[in-house]
């Protein structure tokens, strides 16, 4: 099953893609970088972005921005991929999970408070499949406790909750163009989102060896290459179209699983949401698994974050049941109503 959906963009836009190389290499390519960053902050209606080698970089970075390190805990949901935790590790502090709320696959703010303890500095709060749900509540009580809200927006560029962009909400946040991701380069990367000047200057010292006036902090190697800026860009200035199409198909596979038994994400009213991935939850784990041997499918995420070995913790109840029955349909914007129908009936007899 094809997931992406990039292949079959090149081979539609085949010529678009040439130009924009053969453009790319004859001008002054830092200024791809910088008019991307310009560009998405404007979109998302943050002051500062600053482009990076990856999104997991923003994480640990965004950490290090906040002074968080040995002795301090940071919340995070224990149903991510894994670097919403491990950049934790990389900064020197405790990972604490959470347990999810099973209808939106987001940290519960019950078990926030619950796991709140006078070491936790921040949260790192992940937008799941693209998915956005109320996070004001939160909002306030980190305020209110002074943790830290770090917005893992990695997957939802695009999606708007209200009046708020994924990438607007928190002290900081991040976005991924990972190949898997809705507006992807061609070798990955990620962008941090800011609105205090002091943080962004700092962001762009430490990406480049702590290159300021002159080499004035410890510093990393995390710039975003040129040529890749451009693609993300051209990727980006076609979003609104993109996202129609993953809305559509998302409306296709809601109409065609709704007799079925299965449990699918419905957006509520204040959600634009992109359809990073389109996540249905099955009865058992032995009927999720005979789906995704027959249809050859991927789940996002088999394993709760705390039972990797580098962890090896008892994994958060809900985390555990969303792992054992969740699978990921193609939502890609060349996905067809045949494919979704065969899909469709496929599980339809199974389960």
């Amino acid at each position: 099953m094809n997931y992406e959906g990039w292949d079959q963009d090149y081979l539609e836009n085949e010529l678009l893609y040439l130009n924009l190389f053969n453009d790319a290499i004859q001008k002054d390519n830092e200024k791809n970088v910088e008019f991307l960053e310009k560009k998405i902050s404007k979109y998302i209606g943050r002051k500062h972005g600053i482009a990076i080698n990856s999104a997991t970089d923003a994480l640990y970075y965004s950490l290090k921005c906040y002074d968080i390190g040995p002795g301090d805990e940071v919340l995070v949901s224990d149903f991510s991929w894994i670097s919403s935790a491990s950049c934790i590790l990389m900064a020197g502090a405790t990972p604490v999970f959470c347990d999810i709320d099973l209808n939106s696959y987001h940290m519960s703010f019950d078990e926030i408070k619950k796991k709140t303890t006078s070491k936790t500095k921040a949260i790192i709060y992940t937008h799941l499949f693209g998915n956005m749900t109320e996070t004001q509540e939160i909002e306030n009580y980190c305020k209110q406790n002074n943790i830290t809200f770090i917005e893992d927006a990695a997957q939802s560029l695009g999606s708007k909750y209200k009046d708020k962009y994924a990438g607007a909400i928190g002290d900081i946040s991040s976005f991924s163009f990972n190949h898997n991701k809705v507006i992807s380069g061609i070798s990955g990367g990620g962008m941090i989102f800011t609105d205090i000047d002091s943080t962004a200057e700092y962001l762009r010292k430490i990406r480049k060896h702590g290159k300021g006036k002159d080499y004035e902090t410890l510093g990393y190697n995390s710039k975003m290459f040129y040529m890749n800026a451009a693609y993300i860009e051209m990727r980006f200035d076609r979003i609104n179209e993109l996202q129609m199409r993953r809305v559509r198909i998302a409306h296709k596979y809601q109409e065609e699983l709704e007799d079925l038994p299965v449990v699918t994400q419905v957006a509520d009213n204040n959600l634009v949401h992109n359809y990073h991935k389109y996540v249905v939850r099955f009865e058992s784990k032995e009927i999720r698994d005979e789906v995704k041997n027959t249809l050859k499918a991927k789940i996002h995420y088999d394993s709760p974050i705390s039972k990797n070995s580098m962890f090896n913790l008892t994994p958060c109840p809900n985390a555990q049941i969303a792992s054992d029955t969740v699978l990921s349909l193609p939502c890609h914007p060349y996905v067809t109503d045949e494919e979704i129908s065969q899909t469709c009936m496929t599980i339809g007899i199974i389960a």
